[in-house]
């Protein structure tokens, strides 16, 4: 099974995957993305996700 990560000392707090995939990412207290759901959730959102990422701080292994 992948498992979704974020890089928290990358993250610059954007919220594009938060707002494009919510069943998998959240921001936190601190504006950093959380990962809520590391088993993952609808491949294509957190693909998108991934891409959207302007500093590439998620990855899926």
């Amino acid at each position: 099974m992948k498992v979704v990560r974020i890089d928290r000392d990358e993250c610059i707090g954007c919220g594009a995957c938060a707002e494009l995939c919510p069943d998998v990412f959240v921001l936190d207290d601190e504006d950093k993305a959380e990962v809520i759901a590391p088993e993952g959730g609808d491949q294509a959102c957190i693909d998108e996700a991934i891409a959207s990422c302007p500093v590439g701080c998620i990855s899926q292994d």
